[in-house]
C-alpha cells in the first residue's frame, strides 16, 4: 500500500499542529542509496512495503524489521529513477539499517551507500507544502501523513538548497508535527522495541499482507490475522519531559510497565508531545496512566488521528 492521506478518528486534543507553516531542514535524517537492475527485488525483499510496485517518481513508507517482527528502523523509501531508490532513514539508525541490507545483498545486483552527503533533508508543513513541490531536477517531495489537519512532505535538497519562500520552522516544530501525525518515527532509543502494530504501522500504510517474505514477515502476518494486537501507539500529551525509551506505567500500579513512548517532541505552550505504545486495555479502562514511574507525569488527551485497519 502506498502512502495516503489520513482522516482523523477522534478530535484533536492537546496542542496543534494545524497553524505551523513553513519549512525546516532536518539534520537527524540521513539518505542510504540502493542502485542496481535488481534494487527494486532486493529491498521489496528486504522490507515491509510493496517496493516492487512502486512506479517511477512514487513513494512509500516501510519498515525494516528483524526476524523476529520488531522494526529495527522505519523508512521513506523514494523510487527516483530506474534501477535507483532512496531509503530516507534516522541518522543514528542509518549505520544499522545499512549494514543488515549490506549482509542481506549477498548476491543481488545492487549497492548501497550512505547518501547523506548528497542530499539535505528538509520537511515542509502548511502552505510550504506547495512551495516544496514544486520540485526540479535537483529536488525530491513526498507527501506524509497529515499532523492535526495541517499538509506535511518530505523534501530532498542537494546540499546548499533551500526549500525558498517558505518560513524557517525549528526541528522541534516538525519533530512536534510528526507526533501529532500519529505515525512514529523511530531513533535509536527504541529500535527493535516494537512490532509494526504496536505502532499502528499497518493502518498507516507501510505494512504490505498481499507481498512476499521479509524478515519478520510470518510473526507480523500471525499477529495480524490472529488479531493479536494488544498494543496501540496513541498521541497523547505530557505536562513535563519524556523520551522514547520511557516506560509508561499504570498511575495505580509501580508493576510492570504498560508501554513505552516511541517518540517524543516538545509541544508549544510547554510540556511534551508523544506518541505512546499503551496496551489497549489500559487504555479502554480509563486507567490513569504516567510516565517513568506510577508517580510520574501523567499522560493525558490520548487518541488516534486515523482510522485502524480492521482485522
Amino acid at each position: 500500500m502506498i502512502i495516503q492521506h489520513m482522516t482523523a478518528l477522534r478530535g484533536h486534543p492537546g496542542p496543534s499542529a494545524a497553524l505551523l507553516d513553513g519549512a525546516a531542514r532536518l539534520p537527524q535524517l540521513g539518505v542510504i542509496s540502493a542502485c542496481g537492475e535488481e534494487a527494486a527485488d532486493f529491498l521489496h525483499r528486504q522490507l515491509t512495503q510493496d517496493i516492487a510496485g512502486m512506479a517511477l517518481g512514487q513513494s512509500g513508507l516501510a519498515a525494516l524489521c528483524n526476524a523476529k517482527g520488531r522494526v529495527l528502523a522505519d523508512l521513506t523509501v523514494i523510487h527516483h529513477a530506474g534501477g535507483e531508490f532512496f531509503l530516507v532513514v534516522a541518522a543514528d539508525l542509518l549505520p544499522v539499517a545499512l549494514k543488515l541490507l549490506v549482509m542481506y545483498r549477498l548476491r543481488a545486483h545492487v549497492e548501497l551507500d550512505d547518501a547523506s552527503a548528497d542530499w539535505s533533508v528538509w520537511g515542509a508543513i502548511g502552505a510550504a507544502t506547495q512551495v516544496a513541490c514544486m520540485a526540479t531536477g535537483h529536488a525530491l517531495t513526498v507527501p506524509l501523513a497529515p499532523a492535526d489537519g495541517a499538509a506535511r512532505a518530505l523534501c530532498l535538497r542537494r546540499p546548499g538548497a533551500l526549500v525558498a519562500g517558505a518560513p524557517q520552522l525549528s526541528v522541534d516544530e516538525w519533530e512536534f508535527a510528526q507526533v501529532r501525525s500519529g505515525v512514529a518515527a523511530l531513533s535509536a532509543p527504541v529500535s527493535g522495541a516494537f512490532t509494526p502494530q504496536m505502532l499502528n504501522y499497518e493502518s498507516a500504510g507501510l505494512i504490505h499482507f498481499g507481498k512476499g517474505c521479509y524478515p519478520g514477515q510470518e510473526v507480523i502476518a500471525r499477529t495480524q490475522f490472529r488479531g493479536a494486537v494488544k498494543r496501540r501507539a496513541y498521541v497523547g500529551h505530557v505536562a513535563g519531559t519524556a523520551r522514547a525509551g520511557d516506560n509508561v506505567f499504570l498511575s495505580a500500579d509501580n508493576g510492570e510497565p504498560c508501554g513505552l513512548i516511541a517518540q517524543a517532541a516538545p509541544a508549544p505552550g510547554g510540556g511534551t508531545a508523544v506518541i505512546a505504545s499503551v496496551k489497549t486495555a489500559a487504555v479502554d479502562g480509563n486507567a490513569g496512566i504516567a510516565i517513568g514511574s506510577a508517580q510520574g507525569p501523567v499522560l493525558r488527551d490520548l487518541f488516534i488521528p486515523y482510522a485502524l485497519q480492521k482485522i
